[in-house]
């Protein structure tokens, strides 16, 4: 009896026990409890060295990894921008099916977190609907695009390396489709029947924050004869424009009617690192950008109460001969700067961000004026040929791999080769992108799996099925494999829940002697089933509060998009998979 109790196979399932308590107790720490769960698989000889490293080179999970990051140089182009520009406007249900149609076809085709995470500014900066009617919309439409291509969702891509570890042949670009539309359009429906429940919370724009930043307008700029909401300026990411200096004449609050004039001075107030947004927009210059410095990476500092340059203005300082340095923004704690940048008379405790040249950190003088606080890395925004390379080239490698003339893998190889050669990507920028989270999870399921099948730990399942083969139909396998992954996701995550629930799924399925497909689609789909916990799936979470939702907002929605969800895939999968 002690020797069952300490056998490897129950060593195994302890531990798969013990992975769902960790997981559920520590909801945002899912790497490290899988790190954990590596670490003791492979400490305890319950997984080889070979295995080790097989889980860790699996050849979907490198092809997840290639995605996100070739999907890093589309964010840097203006193509979600341009699109979140035509999305929002005075009418809540046009601008409602304009966002989840928009929302969903991009979700099929590109990373749904960087979809939200784009869209997530204008609609908190919006001035004609609260954000809250629209942001969990958004996540929902988000998470139900995601479901319409291999590619949507990272949930399907971790399924699919588990299906290549398990030696069956690899899921298909379109094999979601069938069953995704389905979703999209059934749970859609219910989704804009639904959307009248939704609070009415959230300012009608962003906080502004105290960083000035100062714009200009050239004559034959494509913004000038349009007006703010027309050229897309109330629906930037963490920057908001406060004023216009217009001949003299400021003009604040800015109206989104207010039609942009030649030399007009732009003056934005927010986040930093979100500058070099603002030179995506043709024909607008920074005040720093006549001194030729470059933006990638700029330094802050605060002015120091003996700097000469105290009572002077940025304009009569001669700010770039003194330190080889440019001002880019300015702030003042506890007051609002108005105007513009180089009209500001400095005082003591500025802050300024500055666009430095070769020499600045040689000058003597610059520890005399300032104190140094840190460097400000901004975003690095693509144009030209480069944004066109980056937006056609990830189309161009997603519609090779779906028309199957090349595989998903070697193409964004390739491209991703492509991005660093042009330098539309950078190595650093590679290096910090790299999903390292997911690379851990991953390998660790992929490991649990393997332990599963070395011990024999789920042989019992077997033995479960076969003594209640009148109660195991293939399709009460198919329901009960969908409802473990949907309260997994609840409970923890998706990737996690996707993981932990696919050795039982492909178990069930060889024991039931039925389509494996069906089953492995039923993980994906119920993975993906997260709408009533806030928790469980990061766009879920990523608009929790910046739409001030409570709990019972996402329980109101969620459950009866849920039960609609789930008849629909167990009805469809049959239906259009077979069993």
């Amino acid at each position: 009896m002690l020797d069952w109790l300490i056998s490897p196979a129950m060593q195994v399932i302890l531990l798969f026990l013990m992975t769902i308590l960790g997981l559920i107790r520590y909801q945002s720490k899912s790497d490290k409890v899988f790190g954990v769960l590596l670490l003791v698989l492979f400490t305890s000889s319950l997984v080889s060295t070979e295995q080790v490293i097989h889980s860790f080179s699996n050849k979907g999970l490198l092809t997840l990894i290639l995605l996100m990051i070739c999907s890093v140089a589309l964010e840097k182009t203006k193509l979600l921008r341009i699109i979140t520009n035509y999305v929002i406007g005075p009418n809540y249900r046009l601008t409602w099916l304009r966002l989840f149609s928009l929302t969903t076809l991009s979700s099929a085709i590109l990373n749904n977190t960087a979809v939200v995470s784009t869209m997530l500014a204008p609609i908190r900066s919006n001035p004609h609907h609260k954000a809250s009617k629209l942001l969990l919309p958004l996540s929902y439409a988000a998470i139900l695009g995601g479901t319409l291509t291999l590619v949507g969702t990272s949930t399907n891509l971790i399924v699919n390396s588990l299906v290549i570890d398990s030696g069956l042949p690899s899921l298909k670009f379109f094999d979601f489709t069938a069953v995704g539309l389905c979703l999209v359009l059934g749970c859609g429906v219910l989704l804009f029947i639904l959307s009248p429940l939704l609070p009415e919370r959230g300012k009608g724009s962003v906080e502004i924050r105290d960083y000035l930043i100062d714009a200009e307008v050239s004559v034959r700029s494509d913004l000038v004869g349009k007006t703010v909401e027309q050229n897309g300026l109330r629906h930037l990411e963490s920057l908001f424009l406060v004023e216009i200096l217009r001949s003299g004449r400021l003009i604040s609050p800015v109206t989104p009617q207010e039609v942009i004039q030649p030399y007009d001075r732009l003056l934005f107030s927010g986040d930093v690192k979100k500058v070099t947004t603002l030179t995506q927009f043709d024909g607008l210059s920074l005040f720093a950008s006549d001194s030729g410095l470059p933006l990638d990476n700029l330094s802050e500092v605060v002015i120091r109460p003996e700097s000469h340059l105290i009572g002077k203005t940025l304009k009569h300082a001669g700010f770039r001969a003194l330190f080889d340095a440019a001002v880019v923004a300015i702030k003042r704690d506890g007051e609002a700067l108005s105007g513009k940048l180089g009209d500001v008379e400095l005082q003591t405790g500025d802050y300024l961000v500055l666009a430095v040249g070769e020499d600045y950190a040689s000058r003597n003088n610059i520890a005399k004026n300032f104190f140094l606080l840190n460097e400000v890395e901004t975003e690095h925004c693509l144009d030209g040929w480069k944004e066109k390379l980056a937006i056609g080239g990830f189309l161009g490698a997603i519609l090779l791999a779906a028309i199957g003339i090349v595989s998903l893998f070697k193409v964004m190889l390739i491209l991703l080769g492509l991005l660093l050669l042009t330098g539309c990507l950078s190595a650093n920028e590679v290096l910090r992108r790299i999903p390292k989270g997911i690379w851990l999870i991953i390998s660790s399921a992929l490991l649990l799996s393997q332990a599963l099948s070395n011990t024999g730990a789920l042989d019992g399942l077997k033995y479960l099925v076969h003594s209640y083969d009148y109660l195991f139909s293939p399709f009460m396998g198919l329901v009960v494999v969908y409802l473990l992954a949907w309260i997994m996701t609840e409970l923890v995550t998706n990737n996690a829940a996707a993981a932990l629930v696919f050795p039982i799924g492909i178990e069930l399925a060889s024991s039931l002697s039925v389509n494996p497909q069906a089953y492995i689609l039923a993980i994906a789909f119920g993975a993906s089933a997260s709408f009533i916990s806030p928790y469980g799936y990061q766009t879920n979470l990523m608009v929790f509060n910046a739409g001030q939702y409570k709990l019972q907002d996402f329980v109101k929605v969620g459950v009866p998009m849920s039960l609609l969800y789930g008849v629909i895939v167990l009805t469809a999968i049959p239906a259009f998979i077979g069993l």
